[in-house]
């Protein structure tokens, strides 16, 4: 491609990518497409001869947007938000034109310590514990997801527990190593727990209360069962946020259990640590002195596109071991001199792409005032629903609702639930997903999207009001 022709069609597509982002609330949020559909819709053989930019466009209007479900639509308020901005996606294309591959600090050096740098704002920011700064003994990395943190963290918390052997020669001849997590907590935590060559039976899925939180006194009953029995607790997964009902576990009690049994504690608050940029709703924080590391997504509720997922951890050695591996072909000079970060240590994969970008042109588009601004409006209109599920006798709240996600249900039970979500899913007005809570199905409603206003929350009620008159109480 030509650098007219890159030019020309760099502008095309910049002007489509605003179109569809001015028009996509017009749009059904769900793909209604059949299985097999968009496969169909395409030749079966590629081109031998190269085609133009022109028609390669007009197909993806034609063949591909049937068959998106608009994660960016004002009306989708399904799992979580996975919210972009104008800033983010330009971000997103500067780092696609440079074509940066980041593994060490000498691939680009712009591209390690700007990440670094506008990790250490967000420890500001967020008001988290200046252990996670950089110029301490921790730091913190731009993962591509919360999975890729956890098992980060695990692998650290089992490099840290074994002094090392485990690197070395494997879990066998070790202590069996035992992690927990609520019940509430993620499937990446066990998924991390089998990766980490645990097993499914080390992890302990303890028992939450009557607001989905990890009981402490649960965690203390199962810690003292395990000792006894010979095994080594070493990881707790706390979750501020969990993913059904937005649960927040009690940090500040069980921190001290942690460090009484010598646990890693990792604190997983990938949708919610959002939050925290916001004074008022720090409350939900209280404890993170214990963590050892920590991790949200500026992808999720942080007008950052997809995938940014920023980790930290408190004593970065303890990551630094369990993942590094320096062949002859990665050595150089700034990394024999230790005064560099190697991000390539600091994860699972050896490349990695120039992340920061996106976000640091998020943070100063916005302002720190400005993403405050936006982190309130969401939960303003998230309480707003609440109150209105309240108010209507036909419908009922199935857990707390302390920030954006409201999970809720119509009193006529889980038929009438799944019939209410599969109506208002398959009409395209809105998309909605479900979860199960003390064993019955729950709605929710997560409100996070950057195009959304209080019209689309109020229009969404409407409907799901609509659909809910076909159901007796």
């Amino acid at each position: 491609m030509e650098e007219e022709e890159f030019r020309r069609a760099g502008y095309a597509l910049v002007d489509w990518i605003a179109a569809y982002r001015a028009g996509v609330e017009s749009r059904p949020v769900l793909s209604q497409v059949t299985p097999g559909a968009i496969r169909a819709a395409l030749p079966p053989a590629p081109p031998a001869q190269g085609e133009s930019f022109d028609a390669i466009l007009a197909d993806v209007d034609r063949v591909l947007m049937p068959g998106i479900t608009h994660w960016q639509s004002p009306n989708f308020f399904a799992y979580f938000p996975a919210n972009s901005s104008g800033p983010s996606i330009l971000g997103e294309l500067l780092s696609a034109g440079l074509g940066v591959q980041g593994m060490l600090w000498a691939t680009s050096p712009a591209c390690t310590e700007l990440e670094t740098h506008v990790l250490d704002w967000l420890v500001e920011m967020l008001d988290l514990p200046r252990a996670f700064l950089s110029t301490g003994e921790g730091g913190g990395v731009i993962q591509d997801t919360a999975s890729s943190a956890v098992l980060c963290a695990l692998l650290a918390a089992r490099e840290q527990a074994t002094a090392g052997q485990g690197n070395e020669a494997g879990l066998a001849g070790l202590p069996r190593l035992v992690a927990y997590a609520s019940s509430q907590a993620h499937s990446a935590v066990e998924k991390a727990v089998k990766i980490a060559g645990l097993g499914r039976q080390q992890l302990r899925l303890l028992e939450v209360d009557e607001v989905f939180a990890l009981r402490p006194e649960a965690l203390e009953r199962q810690l003292r069962a395990d000792r006894a029995a010979g095994l080594q607790p070493f990881f707790l997964a706390a979750t501020l946020g969990t993913t059904s009902s937005n649960a927040m576990d009690p940090l500040a009690a069980l921190g001290p259990l942690c460090q009484q049994h010598q646990l890693w504690l990792h604190v997983d608050a990938a949708m919610s640590g959002t939050a925290a940029l916001c004074p008022e709703f720090r409350s939900w924080f209280r404890g993170m002195e214990f963590a050892d590391s920590f991790d949200f997504n500026p992808h999720k509720w942080m007008f950052t596109n997809f995938d940014c997922s920023c980790f930290y951890v408190r004593r970065r050695q303890a990551l630094i071991r369990a993942l590094s591996i320096l062949p002859e072909y990665l050595r150089n000079q700034a990394t024999a001199s230790g005064a560099v970060f190697d991000y390539r240590d600091w994860q699972i994969p050896l490349g990695r792409r120039f992340r920061a970008l996106k976000l640091w042109f998020v943070i100063r588009h916005y302002g720190v005032e400005g993403l405050q601004r936006e982190v309130r409006r969401h939960v303003a209109l998230a309480q707003e629903f609440a109150a209105g599920v309240r108010a209507d006798p036909a419908f009922e709240l199935a857990a707390p609702a302390p920030l954006n996600l409201v999970c809720f249900r119509h009193r006529g039970g889980d038929a009438a639930n799944q019939a209410i979500m599969d109506r208002l899913n398959h009409s395209g007005d809105l998309y909605l997903t479900h979860t199960r809570l003390a064993g019955q199905l729950a709605l929710r409603m997560s409100i996070g999207q950057t195009l959304t206003q209080p019209r689309h929350v109020a229009n969404a009620w409407r409907r799901i009001q609509e659909e809910g008159r076909a159901f007796a109480v």
